[in-house]
């Protein structure tokens, strides 16, 4: 199948932000799709060359996509740099350049499919001296023999910067519609198998998805709960007798044993080489394969006290002295929940069955590995003084759940749910800004927010979720209206603006960062409204209360 044809989809996704359009044009498509190239044409509208969970990295780089562009088109590096710095997008900037040549400098041949996954994956496979110029190689291999609307898809797939507005709900859907598949069905087998690519090869096949079974050969996309308001609301939603505990402030890992253990993270990143003890803890289980679920905590060798989600997550980042990192913040694993045990699914017993399995087959030691701790109770006093306790003693809150209720794959359904302390939102400014890529080139949508701290602004974080492309509310489109007047300086695509934006933002919680200079981290910051009507900046919140939000959440006054 031509690479043409594929490119066609990407130029009709990218024209229409109607979902219902975007589905109608995938599904036909793969109707068109040999059974052969299924799978790897779902990897391609996915911007992807490998499974979720996969551990094969593409691994290219910008610097070197712009070394294969030089190469392919003989423009020089500082030129591409140029128009990178004007487009925003190297996609783009591919687009451009193969424009201006002719048919006589470019071996133009036809491009297929299986032509172009092939190289993209083999990026993953070189290593050692002489790999960047090996890696190039391959890339200008494509680039030589490529339209400009090709070349530009090439480079944003390989750069993992597809961007054309297709979302796992637009895949699930189209599967569902080409096939003549009920949604639910498709949903639920993607959410075992992990990979959306897979289910639509057996659907094209012909094959039933009640074949796609829980296997140790992949981890599960994870169970999600839903947000409560009170301890009310969750005996409301999930009935008389309900399972507390504890909520982590750590990083969710799925550990899958089969020939051997593997870690995978909420998003399926296969994280097994940074967590080398937790391996180790994992081996007392007294079973002979698994899949469990279960958080992974820093903590500090001092006090014992669990440390912040931010403090584990640097131990994921790394790939390099793994065990230093590991001396220098040692985590513990909470398991809370098991899907998988010696061969058997456990999809279809109740959480107060799999608990109970848990409490058989793990070894609790304090430090290694151990059992979130858990209140079953059906009294909303205690329910609630479980809550207060937690918070007490430097938690996030709490989960509960239902005790019959079975684990879901990747839903967001009535059997779990989580207790968080709410945090008052916090009135910050904007001082710096930076433009965005692809479909948001010309916009500035990413924004650093700051707090004050006497007659200084200390930055906090950055932002840019809950402003929106096109709808109502605070748009791109209207902040950058507002910024653009207000720039001072500009450094590539970020910008220094005069502190006059002040927006209302939320936040999940607030952590101690390096990053800032305030020493402080809003963790998932989100844009509430604006309030520069309301106040200017000798009105925004300072350093002090940022502070009193971190203690507070940690259970200190």
């Amino acid at each position: 199948m031509e690479y043409s044809s594929l490119v066609k989809v990407y130029i009709a996704l990218e024209s229409t932000s109607k979902r219902l359009e975007k589905t109608e044009i995938i599904s036909d498509f793969l109707k068109k799709t040999p059974k052969r190239e299924v799978k790897t044409v779902i990897y391609l509208l996915e911007g992807r060359a490998f499974p979720k969970y996969d551990e094969r990295k593409i691994g290219f780089s910008t610097r070197m996509m712009i070394k294969a562009l030089s190469s392919s088109t003989g423009t020089s590096v500082k030129d591409i740099e140029s128009k990178l710095n004007k487009l925003g997008d190297l996609g783009l900037v591919a687009e451009e350049l193969l424009k201006t040549k002719t048919q006589s400098t470019l071996a133009k041949k036809e491009l297929d499919i299986e032509k172009v996954f092939s190289n993209i994956q083999k990026l993953s496979t070189l290593e050692g001296q002489g790999t960047v110029n090996k890696k190039v190689s391959l890339v200008v291999e494509l680039l030589t023999h490529s339209s400009s609307e090709e070349s530009k898809y090439i480079v944003r797939t390989i750069l993992e910067k597809l961007r054309v507005g297709i979302a796992q709900g637009i895949i699930r859907d189209s599967i569902a519609k080409a096939f003549s598949l009920d949604v639910n069905e498709v949903e639920r087998a993607a959410d075992i198998s992990g990979d959306y690519a897979e289910i639509a090869e057996l659907a094209k096949h012909s094959k039933s998805l009640n074949e796609v079974k829980l296997s140790t050969e992949r981890p599960v996309n994870s169970m999600l709960a839903l947000l409560a308001k009170n301890i009310d609301e969750i005996f409301e939603a999930l009935g008389e007798l309900v399972q507390f505990e504890y909520k982590i402030d750590g990083f969710r890992l799925q550990a899958v044993k089969g020939k051997e253990i593997k870690l995978y993270t909420r998003r399926l990143e296969n994280v097994t080489k940074q967590f080398p003890e937790i391996i180790n803890f994992l081996k007392t289980v007294t079973a002979k394969s698994f899949i469990i679920d279960a958080e992974a905590v820093a903590y500090d060798l001092k006090t014992g006290r669990h440390k912040p989600f931010q403090t584990v997550s640097q131990r994921i980042k790394r790939k390099y002295n793994i065990e230093e990192m590991a001396k220098k913040f040692p985590v513990e694993l909470q398991i809370f929940d098991i899907m998988y045990y010696d061969g058997n699914s456990l999809m279809n017993s109740t959480l107060k069955e799999r608990r109970k399995l848990l409490e058989k087959i793990i070894k609790q030691t304090k430090r290694k590995i151990q059992l979130t701790k858990k209140l079953v109770t059906s009294d909303k006093n205690k329910a609630k003084k479980f809550f207060k306790q937690s918070i007490k003693e430097g938690y996030e809150g709490l989960m509960a759940k239902n005790t019959n209720s079975f684990y879901r794959p990747g839903r967001y359904v009535n059997g779990w749910m989580k207790l968080k302390k709410i945090l008052d939102p916090l009135d910050l400014v904007i001082t710096k800004a930076e433009y965005g890529e692809g479909k948001r080139t010309g916009w500035l949508t990413s924004y650093t927010i700051a707090c004050k701290n006497k007659n200084k602004l200390l930055e906090v974080g950055k932002v840019s979720t809950g402003v929106k492309e096109k709808s109502e509310g605070l748009t791109y489109k209207e902040l950058t209206k507002l910024l653009k007047p207000l720039i001072e300086s500009e450094k590539g695509k970020e910008v220094i603006v005069k502190p006059k934006i002040i927006i209302e933002v939320g936040y999940e919680e607030v952590q101690e960062s390096k990053t800032y200079n305030s020493g402080w981290a809003l963790r998932f910051p989100k844009v509430i409204r604006l309030r520069t009507n309301e106040k200017t900046v000798k009105d925004i919140d300072n350093l002090e209360k940022v502070i009193k939000v971190y203690n507070s959440q940690k259970g200190k006054k």
